[in-house]
């Protein structure tokens, strides 16, 4: 999400604390909500956006909501973080949230679990609508966690590789590297040293980068984080070892650790306009469909291209695929109106022209297979790789776990360890945070 960093989601996700709550349905044929739907009634909607941009959008979605549904409306609260909502779901009450939206679909592992979201399935199947053929299928798959769909798409996240176009035709590079072999050698390529400085870097690689997360880059190598008894895959699937390979050959060609960091340090921030990849400072970056924008307001000094990230060697066939994640909504098991807030979650969410100018309004990506398609959608041409990576069936996400997204701060600790060299036996490593996953789990249940 725009003005959102995703490792800041992530610590979100594992401080919060969400308690269990008696009143969950629990995905029987039957719902459980005895509300009437036709009826006059007010729902609470809270979501977490702040921009003025954004919650314009928010408003306007919900007024498309009332136009059709004149007998429900909806009290909007925005910049509402997880911790609010949370708690806000824990305690119920009259100004409660009936439909919340969050950032963080590292908490629906949580939000499931817990019986703090009521799961949609039920519902889904009263309306006749089926999530499989509705939604994207990583998208599909981070909304529920053991069966239980507590939450539902509400516009989507796709990563994909940034890149200076006029950099790559001076260095005589003629498109965006495929692989991670070729990626490694362009990356070479476009690094410019400048004493023990560089006067433009190729490509940032470490963990404490601009999304250069670990989970993003994971994304390409289309690991199973877990095996079908719950436990850690971290160490049996050879996935893990070669995306780590793969990032610390990265670092070490580029000129090191302590270089990258060095150099790193004195960079614009994440959301700034003086990104490196605006300025011109680093030719490649790793980041979600919102940075196009982001860029373009600073006017660079550059053509800018844009395409899937690399995949690894031998996944060559699987080429535009991307990590995919996104924002969330979900039905309060507090709330008493929950038929009502199906009606608003429904048309949010499945109501394609909605999905579609909801989209066009704060440039994420659209969250149905439909709107994906949609002749409607407006928007640079170059956005269109990432619609194409957010409808591949080859493009991941990371799985809800019960305790949120901690098994990723993990598996992100450390890479940090490893690309510093302060790690250098990566099997045993790898061992040892599948056992600090597994134990973490364990204590959350």
């Amino acid at each position: 999400m725009p003005g959102t960093s995703r490792k800041a989601a992530i610590v979100l996700a594992a401080s919060a604390s969400i308690a269990l709550l008696a009143t969950a349905c629990t995905g029987q044929a039957d719902s459980g909500a005895s509300d009437d739907a036709a009826k006059e009634t007010t729902l609470n909607f809270w979501h977490a956006w702040s921009a003025p941009s954004e919650v314009k959008a928010v408003k306007d979605l919900v007024a498309g909501f009332e136009k059709t549904h004149p007998n429900i409306h909806v009290n909007v609260v925005g910049n509402m973080t997880d911790d609010k909502i949370n708690q806000a779901l824990r305690t119920g009450g009259g100004k409660a949230p009936d439909v919340i939206s969050s950032f963080t679909t590292n908490s629906v592992g949580r939000f499931c679990s817990s019986g703090a979201l009521v799961d949609l399935n039920p519902f889904f199947e009263k309306s006749d609508i089926d999530p499989e053929k509705t939604f994207p299928k990583a998208m599909n798959e981070y909304t529920q966690f053991e069966g239980n769909r507590c939450a539902v798409p509400l516009l989507g996240d796709a990563y994909g590789l940034y890149y200076n176009k006029t950099a790559f035709e001076k260095a005589g590079i003629t498109g965006p590297p495929k692989t991670w072999s070729e990626f490694e050698k362009v990356a070479e390529k476009l690094t410019i040293p400048q004493g023990d400085s560089y006067k433009q870097l190729g490509f940032m690689p470490d963990y404490h980068g601009w999304e250069t997360t670990t989970e993003h880059y994971l994304g390409q190598f289309s690991p199973t984080y877990f095996d079908k008894d719950g436990k850690s895959n971290v160490a049996k699937d050879p996935a893990f070892e070669k995306a780590f390979k793969v990032q610390k050959k990265l670092v070490d060609a580029l000129g090191g650790y302590r270089k990258l960091e060095t150099f790193r340090s004195k960079l614009g921030d994440e959301w700034g306009p003086k990104h490196p990849f605006h300025t011109g400072q680093v030719a490649m970056q790793l980041d979600g469909e919102w940075r196009l924008g982001m860029a373009l307001d600073t006017k660079p000094k550059f053509e800018i291209g844009v395409a899937p990230l690399p995949v690894p060697d031998d996944q060559a066939d699987q080429y535009g695929k991307g990590y995919i994640t996104g924002t969330i909504a979900g039905i309060a098991a507090t709330s008493t109106k929950q038929n009502a807030a199906w009606e608003l979650v429904k048309y949010m969410t499945t109501d394609t022209d909605a999905v579609v100018n909801f989209s066009n309004a704060i440039h994420n990506v659209p969250s149905t297979l439909a709107a994906l398609k949609s002749p409607k959608l407006k928007y640079d041409p170059r956005f269109k790789t990432f619609l194409k990576i957010a409808a591949n069936p080859d493009s991941t996400t990371a799985p809800a776990s019960v305790n949120g997204g901690v098994y990723l701060t993990t598996i992100q600790e450390f890479g940090y360890d490893y690309e510093s060299g302060k790690a250098t036996d990566l099997k045993a490593g790898l061992k040892k945070t599948a056992q600090q996953i597994d134990t973490d789990i364990a204590q959350a249940k």
